[in-house]
């Protein structure tokens, strides 16, 4: 099991130890990569390493998360790896039914649900906006659907062969690196499974200001993952920039009109008010069973989620992007002999060997 933390002292226990609790059979490990941080986590992560021999803690210089998840993987010996969060808290029978569902269809990755859970007011409203297809659209990961192939799962449990294979995080991608190395796991030919009834306890953001700074890098990458992978845009992602870029163009408009302009440009209030009452009328079906101070925070939250990612996305990156890496450098394989096998059930969904020529996927990692 693997996770790379920052400035994680509020929820890094309780994640930590949700992990050594699982009910799995099989021999366990815990590679924590801790990056850079204000505050106690790295001791905090020392003081689990000092209480339980299976949790080892190595350095993620850079802080950055695919960097420090790439780092865990080249330290663990498995062949069997299972993302962790240090935001995310797991049942006790998670590793079992999710290692079980990796072998019985042979997948490169099993996951489930992101199910949100809040201790405040504002945030059990995060926690409703990032169920419902009003707050995040309809990802499956976050709704909910039926099991089988999907374009990606939170977290993940992945075949050591696979995420091999295609190089491993792709640490260009500070954010969405989770999405884009599933779609190039589904481009090498590779399984990625939903498992719907497999939800993993995810703690929101506590503040407007963490929520608003966390969805507007989110759609800043967003647009990157695009800009690297055209074909994945969808209205899911266009729709936000779609909104802002509406609302900020009818309110220049209705200004014109209320200033210097003839007053009929006044309709231009229609986008930001038509806005507006959608989001107070879809909150109020969408939460319509939470408590009174979730509720009224509801509105509040969703346009922040909407407009903070729409922005983030027009915006873009700055010219100087994160450093690339190349083609299938960014994980490093175990020493020969040191990871620890499982035995597949059914032959023809044990892992296939890597191909020994020819190129590999196409990984555009580089800004133009």
């Amino acid at each position: 099991m693997f996770l790379t933390v920052r400035d994680e002292e509020r929820h890094l226990t309780a994640a930590i130890e949700r992990v050594l609790g699982q009910d799995y059979a099989g021999e366990l490990e815990v590679v924590l990569a801790v990056g850079p941080s204000h505050d106690r986590t790295l001791e905090i992560a020392q003081e689990l390493a000092g209480r339980d021999a299976r949790v080892r803690v190595i350095d993620n210089p850079t802080g950055r998360t695919p960097d420090g998840l790439n780092l865990a993987v080249a330290a663990a010996r498995h062949d069997v790896l299972v993302r962790v969060d240090g935001h995310s808290e797991l049942e006790p029978d998670y590793v079992r039914r999710a290692v079980d569902a990796l072998l019985e269809t042979g997948a490169a990755n099993v996951g489930g649900r992101m199910v949100p859970v809040g201790t405040t007011s504002f945030e059990d409203a995060v926690a409703r906006a990032m169920s419902s297809p009003l707050g995040i659209g309809s990802a499956a990961f976050h709704t909910g659907g039926e099991p089988g192939p999907a374009p990606t799962v939170y977290l993940g449990v992945f075949r050591r062969d696979a995420l091999e294979r295609v190089g491993g995080y792709d640490e260009h991608f500070v954010r969405a690196q989770d999405w884009e190395l599933n779609h190039r796991l589904r481009e090498a030919g590779e399984v990625v499974w939903f498992v719907p009834d497999l939800g993993v306890t995810y703690r929101p953001r506590g503040d407007v200001r963490a929520l608003a700074r966390q969805f507007f890098r989110t759609g800043q990458w967003r647009r990157q993952v695009i800009k690297h992978h055209p074909q994945t845009a969808g209205l899911r992602y266009l729709a936000p920039p779609a909104a802002v870029a509406g609302i900020a163009l009818g309110t220049a408009v209705a200004a014109v009109g209320a200033t210097a302009g003839p007053r009929w440009l006044l309709v231009g209030l229609a986008a930001p008010v038509g806005y507006a009452a959608a989001v107070v009328a879809g909150c109020a079906v969408v939460g319509r069973d939470l408590p009174p101070a979730a509720r009224r925070r509801l509105p509040g939250v969703v346009a922040t989620m909407h407009l903070a990612w729409g922005s983030g996305f027009l915006r873009g990156l700055p010219r100087a992007g994160a450093p690339a890496v190349a083609p299938g450098t960014t994980a490093a394989a175990s020493p020969a002999g040191a990871t620890t096998g499982v035995v597949y059930p059914v032959a023809a969904n044990a892992p296939r060997p890597a191909p020994t020529e020819g190129p590999g996927p196409d990984r555009h990692v580089t800004e133009d």
